[in-house]
């Protein structure tokens, strides 16, 4: 078994990318890998074919400590203190619809993930699916298309159309529950350690991927919860923290700064940089969401709490810029920009993101932010809350979740959606 994102040969080589990125010279580094008879190739899932040999994969352990050593302290940011955008109105509508469009944007993105977007352009434009307006169906693909193109392994067997049945487990909502059981125990007082403890209580290792896992098993290999994003994580500015966030703003609806400092806690045990930036974009945003009515309002409002110099910043406003542009020359645009970046790294997932949130509908806006061919169901998830709240979601998207969630969190599988808002609109209340 080859077990993804923590095999020390397999991280080394996208440590040098993310060192790089932060300014560390690598040049020494490099080349005592790539003399041991190691690879610069970062595998792109994860984990390469073949395990490394005890003494390659030593070097790797060894290199990855000196990469560690070399790179910079993180300063996390200061959350600025906003006033309230208003009170919510609906609240209860609001919640509801925030939930299920994450759901929504999350299970239209599943059956492609990985898949990158020439597959995902082949995929629908084969079968008169591009664009997307409805989930994904097999029906019409040929077949030598899903075998260039196969779907994703896990998602086939329940998010193409045809067998939908309720909403999936994934990481995605797994973590927007598990934020919202986190605020139920803990409230405002919730810290970094909380968090940790909650993972190992309530994730399995399993179904954490990246950064996430990376940080999973930096705690169960004893280190404090305060240096579990910097041990041998090369992945500290990816999407992970960003898929986190959303219910911190759900239940502190107008309130960017306390839907902010609830994403820092989080965010920091696993991310550094865009990383974090990114998951305080999201939950300043997503409490923007909850007040506003329009959902690229709620992107800039979601600014506010990050530094507008950042690159998570820079990136939200190109993906704004491109509101008027076509559909595909708004895609070969971002990936001319950041298709360099890999598909999971917060950065250009947010380009994208504020670039589907430019849509005139929940429909239009969801199908992009899966077209876009990045991290799709991620991007479609935050897409959809967003639009969710500001715009609702149409039933056609709503009624195949058929108001039920799997997760993999214990106690919670199959739980009711409209409960999930219920104790959401709890939360934001005072109630707990």
């Amino acid at each position: 078994m080859r077990m993804t994102w923590v095999q020390p040969e397999d991280l080394l080589p996208h440590q040098l990318v993310q060192a790089r990125s932060e300014g560390v010279d690598v040049t020494d580094v490099q080349a005592r890998w790539l003399a041991a008879g190691g690879t610069t190739d970062a595998p792109v899932s994860g984990a390469s074919d073949e395990p490394a040999t005890p003494a390659l994969r030593a070097l790797a352990r060894e290199l990855l400590d000196v990469l560690d050593a070399r790179t910079g302290e993180w300063r996390e940011p200061a959350i600025p203190e906003l006033p309230s955008l208003g009170a919510p109105v609906d609240l209860e509508a609001r919640t509801l619809n925030a939930w299920l469009g994450r759901m929504a944007g999350n299970l239209l993105g599943k059956p492609v993930e990985k898949i990158p977007r020439e597959g995902i352009r082949e995929i629908l434009a084969s079968s008169g699916q591009w664009p997307l307006t409805r989930y994904i169906t097999a029906v019409g693909v040929p077949d030598e298309v899903q075998q260039r193109w196969p779907w994703n392994r896990r998602s086939k067997v329940n998010s193409l159309r045809e067998v939908i049945d309720g909403m999936p487990e994934d990481d995605d909502i797994n973590f927007a529950i598990l934020a919202l059981l986190m605020m139920e125990r803990f409230g405002p007082a919730l810290t970094t350690d909380d968090v940790a403890q909650s993972w190992l209580g309530d994730l399995p290792a399993g179904r954490v991927f990246t950064a996430e896992r990376v940080a999973y098993r930096n705690l169960l290999e004893g280190v404090e919860p305060a240096r579990a994003a910097v041990v041998g994580n090369p992945f500290r500015e990816w999407i992970g923290a960003q898929i986190r966030t959303d219910a911190y703003g759900w239940a502190h609806p107008g309130d960017r700064t306390a839907a902010a400092r609830l994403a820092l806690v989080d965010a920091r045990l696993s991310h550094t940089g865009a990383g974090v930036d990114g998951a305080l974009w999201v939950a300043g945003m997503s409490a923007a969401a909850l007040v506003l009515d329009d959902p690229v309002k709620a992107a800039v409002a979601g600014l506010d709490v990050i530094n507008g110099q950042g690159a998570i910043a820079r990136a939200v406003r190109f993906g704004l810029s491109l509101a008027d542009a076509e559909l595909d020359d708004a895609l070969d645009a971002l990936h001319a920009e950041y298709g360099d970046l890999h598909w999971v790294h917060a950065v250009n997932n947010t380009a994208l993101t504020a670039y589907a949130l430019t849509a005139p509908d929940f429909t239009t806006a969801i199908g992009r932010a899966v077209m876009g061919g990045w991290d799709t169901d991620s991007a479609g998830a935050t897409v959809g809350a967003v639009f969710g709240a500001t715009r609702g979601v149409p039933a056609e998207w709503s009624a195949p979740l058929d108001n039920r969630v799997a997760t993999s969190l214990p106690g919670m599988n199959q739980i009711a959606i409209d409960e999930l808002a219920r104790r959401t609109v709890e939360v934001a209340r005072g109630g707990v």
